[in-house]
């Protein structure tokens, strides 16, 4: 796989780059660096230095930054096609489809956009669902420190507590179930339930896996009171913890599925995965402007066909491997430190909340990671790092670890 990722090719410092942030809607804080190339795992800033990306867009760049397949893909279907309306067909929407087909338990898709999209569509199916065919039902239940996005509906979704009075009134018909806690699951049910929905690790919560029989649990429950099961891929799909979907670690066969970040490789695109069964939308019910259009879709095929195969799969558990082997390293150094993930999926628990200041000090020694909980640290690198930028990224994680701790 041809990936640009040498760093002696550093350009020069770019001549002028704009520098008036007040034309942004102030959502995050933001360092003053303007960041205006990519090369796989690394990200250089408007004055030329280079740094260590182990956040890769919260796990959107499977592939890295500006991947040449991404970039000759681009090239090649702009020059044909880049939108024609979801109204028509299109050959790269199509193929792309049968892709996600062929190699998930699902049989139709929809795509859209952004994970929050992709679980609003699947919000929208369950409800659908539960009126045709389970007496009206609509209420789905969800998780404690959960997240499935940022629309009105997927924020309501979402297991954060803050959220709830953020925007009122919030849109009710969720429940919230304590993750890896069965007997919570079977309180929650009524006779207004649809659906149960979750991740299979939760990426916002710190990296919390599903444990193995708690899924079965579910499967078993939702079986038994024709609920419908939901799994949220949007940050574990397409090949993050080491198989192409995260549902194939618990032997089990979700009825909806929602994938994004990786699915597009650093562009928007999203997708709704559902059985045949479940797929009760008709024309009219579910839509979007740029839902489908070729130029996304034949981004996320290429990716979707490098990410699918054995050989891929088999070098993301290397990766994690790596990973892995340093976190033993530095949680046998640094008293009270675990680990905990799957695939390249991982986080690093603190004894102390300090993890705030740890990314900010790494940050400064050229290494981007990404704090979740204020004694976590996550890191979600480009699928294909180079083994130079895992064990010089341990190597400043342990410099500021020493200072921190």
């Amino acid at each position: 796989m041809n990936a640009r990722n040498d760093t002696s090719s550093i350009i020069n410092p770019t001549e002028s780059v704009e520098s008036d942030y007040s034309a942004l809607m102030n959502i995050t804080p933001r360092p003053e660096t303007i960041f205006v190339r990519g090369e796989g795992d690394i990200l250089f800033d408007q004055s030329g230095e280079s740094y260590i990306d182990w956040v890769q867009g919260w796990a959107v760049n499977c592939l890295g930054h500006c991947p040449l397949e991404i970039v000759d893909t681009v090239t090649e279907q702009a020059k044909k096609l880049i939108n024609c309306s979801p109204a028509f067909y299109n050959q790269p929407m199509m193929e792309l489809a049968s892709l996600l087909k062929e190699n998930s338990c699902t049989d139709r898709v929809f795509f859209a956009n952004s994970g929050a999209e992709a679980n609003e569509g699947a919000i929208k199916l369950a409800r659908k669902w539960g009126k045709l065919h389970s007496n009206g039902a609509y209420e789905i239940i969800t998780f404690q420190n959960s997240f499935h996005g940022r629309t009105l509906a997927t924020m309501a979704a979402t297991g954060k507590d803050a959220w709830y009075n953020l925007f009122p009134p919030s849109i009710p018909g969720f429940k919230k179930a304590i993750y890896n806690d069965i007997d919570s699951v079977k309180t929650a049910i009524s006779n207004n339930t649809v659906a149960i929905m979750l991740e299979p690790i939760q990426g916002e919560g710190g990296v919390i896996s599903a444990q193995y029989d708690f899924i079965q649990g579910l499967q078993a429950l939702a079986q038994e009171h024709s609920l419908l099961l939901i799994f949220d891929e949007v940050q574990t799909g397409i090949a993050r913890t080491g198989k192409l979907f995260g549902y194939q670690h618990f032997g089990i066969e979700p009825d909806i599925i929602t994938l994004g970040k990786g699915l597009g490789g650093g562009v928007p695109i999203s997708a709704l995965l559902a059985k045949e069964e479940v797929c009760c939308f008709e024309p009219g019910d579910q839509g979007g402007t740029f839902n489908g259009n070729p130029l996304m879709t034949a981004i996320a095929q290429t990716v979707f066909n490098i990410t699918r195969t054995d050989e891929f799969l088999a070098a993301v558990e290397d990766k994690s491997a790596r990973f892995k082997y340093h976190l033993e390293k530095l949680i046998k150094k640094y008293r009270g430190c675990s680990y905990r993930g799957h695939g390249l999926l991982l986080a690093m628990e603190l004894p102390t909340p300090v993890a705030k200041e740890i990314v900010e000090k790494a940050y400064e020694s050229k290494l981007i990671i990404n704090a979740p909980r204020e004694n976590i640290l996550r890191f979600m690198p480009a699928l294909n790092i180079r083994d130079s930028a895992i064990d010089l990224g341990f190597d400043i994680i342990d410099s500021v670890l020493a200072d921190v701790l």
